[in-house]
């Protein structure tokens, strides 16, 4: 089967979970896959994919892998004493075919969001994988090796990237497990010092490596619902994740909104208490000028914060953004599909979106509008108003 470990996902699914259970613990969520690739249907496979789902709930997290959890630093006792007990469970997911989805299947999950929250990451994996091994059952890897290998040279063969780090962010994207592991063994032996580690906690624990994440979309639009207050839950989320975390894991994400209504909520006190901010959408280089100047603004040095580059993210793109931007703020880059499934074959764009919290619709508003996604038309066209964003 294709997860074999619960711990087969993005870090930033536990330290949502986490914040999750003390903060919002009787929150019920919604959640809606969705496939932005043209012309793929996923019909043919849906069987398939079930079972490894259905496979998917019967994992539990072992003693070893809870203490590695424990280990980290910002996980704290009473949280995995919930997941010696914890297991996603069938009755929240359901996969069924339909015409409403140009890709001819619905996956949809729905209960608390503190028991749903895990399924995003390897439900995308599973679907990544049972599409490529179908698609593609003779591929080789030496296109996926040789790609690969011009990627490391890329950045080996520049001195002025001494400095330069990259990170694994593939898992939802992958076209395999045995390829993502494969390409991380790579990265780790082909750029040493250049290879910051994985989101992945799997890998990252069977191999040495350091895990990184910290929050993601759902975690901002959940609280569109959870907040007091609409125009007010991006602040009201930074609140709860400082609240949460006292300091750590400081990474703001940014494009919930798009990038006005986060500098008018990111104000001092953020920029002061956050480590550094995500870019996910919108052109990077305008956003990192933007951050600069407006930690400027408001009394920190750039020097002392970073900037996450997380969207579509290639070695050329980032060989750009590092030189403009090294040595005047900290730089993260995080490269997912085209580590992970740069084989040969058109990688899927597929993901999966929370759509409502507590019966409420929530909705991303980002500076891509492709990326945006909500089931409710009115509420988008609401949520534009209440932040003042354009059509």
């Amino acid at each position: 089967m294709i997860i074999q470990s619960l711990l087969d996902t993005d870090l930033y699914k536990f330290t949502m979970q986490q914040c999750v259970l003390h903060q919002f613990p009787a929150a019920e969520v919604e959640y809606r896959f969705k496939c932005r690739t043209p012309g793929v249907d996923l019909r043919p496979m849906i069987d398939e994919i079930a079972a490894e789902i259905d496979h998917l709930t019967s994992i539990y997290f072992t003693d070893e892998e809870l203490a590695y959890l424990a280990s980290l630093r910002f996980m704290k006792s009473d949280y995995i004493e919930f997941l010696s007990l914890f297991h996603l469970k069938e009755k929240y997911v359901e996969v069924k075919p339909s015409d409403d989805y140009p890709c001819g299947i619905d996956i949809h999950i729905a209960g608390p969001w503190l028991h749903t929250i895990l399924f995003e990451i390897p439900v995308l994996a599973i679907v990544n994988e049972v599409y490529f091994r179908r698609m593609y059952p003779d591929l080789t890897e030496e296109e996926g090796e040789r790609r690969l290998d011009a990627k490391i040279r890329m950045i080996l063969d520049e001195p002025e990237n001494a400095e330069l780090r990259i990170s694994d962010y593939g898992t939802r994207r992958r076209f395999s497990r045995a390829w993502q592991e494969k390409v991380i063994l790579r990265l780790r032996d082909g750029l040493g010092y250049h290879f910051l580690g994985t989101s992945n906690v799997f890998f990252a624990k069977k191999h040495g490596l350091l895990p990184l994440g910290t929050m993601a979309h759902e975690y901002l639009q959940a609280c569109q619902a959870l907040g007091p207050r609409l125009r007010d839950s991006q602040v009201f989320g930074f609140e709860m994740w400082a609240k949460e975390y006292r300091g750590d894991l400081g990474i703001a994400l940014s494009d919930v909104y798009g990038m006005e209504p986060f500098l008018k909520d990111f104000d001092m006190y953020f920029c002061k208490l956050f480590d550094g901010a995500r870019h996910d959408s919108g052109d990077p280089f305008v956003w990192g000028e933007r951050m600069i100047e407006h930690w400027t603004k408001n009394k920190c040095d750039p020097r002392s914060k970073s900037l996450i580059f997380s969207d579509a993210l290639t070695i050329p793109r980032v060989l750009e953004l590092w030189r403009r931007f090294r040595g005047r703020v900290g730089l993260g880059f995080g490269i997912g599909t085209n580590l992970m499934n740069d084989r040969g074959p058109t990688p899927l764009n597929v993901v999966i979106k929370m759509v409502r919290a507590n019966g409420q619709p929530v909705a991303k508003i980002s500076d891509a509008p492709e990326k945006g996604m909500c089931e409710d038309e009115s509420y988008l066209n609401y949520l534009r108003q209440v932040f003042g964003i354009g059509r």
